[in-house]
């Protein structure tokens, strides 16, 4: 029973944890979302800036559409990233909030998600391709430790969650 319980919280939370975020994200103004992103990315992917790896994006804007968080922008990169709400994109990142992060977090391979089809990449397959190897050339241990054990901690609460929705039917 408390098994079945459990399970059940579990399923919830996964399902409308990212919708109850989506809220109060709603009100607040893109121009502060897209400058967090902005500094978030240029943060993350600063030794691929430094070694000027990012030249594939210039002129070139990749959608990130976020499905259960009703959040959608694009990216580009100019000497430093651009977020924008929207405008013409070349290529479109859909995906629910727990398989991003946990690919963020190194924990889930975008070939397999996309595959299982939780991850849907459309458009320019090239530069779909550059995004993505970008992604997984990131390494983790050079982040900013305050965001990596965000991240970190945040995949492990989605994959405990995971875990304990499955284990009603184990």
């Amino acid at each position: 029973m408390q098994n079945n319980l459990l399970a059940n919280v579990a399923k919830h939370l996964l399902q409308y944890g990212p919708k109850v975020i989506a809220k109060p994200l709603s009100i607040v103004p893109f121009s502060v979302k897209a400058k967090v992103l902005e500094k978030l990315l240029n943060l993350l992917l600063a030794q691929q800036i430094e070694d000027e790896e990012l030249g594939f994006l210039q002129q070139r804007w990749v959608k990130i559409d976020i499905l259960d968080m009703d959040l959608s922008f694009e990216v580009s990169f100019d000497r430093q990233f651009l977020v924008r709400e929207q405008g013409v994109s070349e290529v479109t990142f859909s995906g629910y909030t727990k398989e991003l992060v946990l690919i963020a977090a190194g924990k889930e391979d975008p070939d397999t998600l996309f595959f299982q089809r939780k991850l849907s990449i459309e458009g320019d397959t090239e530069l779909g391709l550059e995004v993505k190897n970008l992604l997984l050339s990131i390494e983790f241990d050079s982040m900013p430790k305050v965001v990596r054990e965000s991240i970190e901690g945040l995949a492990a609460l989605l994959i405990r969650l995971q875990h304990q929705a499955e284990a009603k039917w184990a």
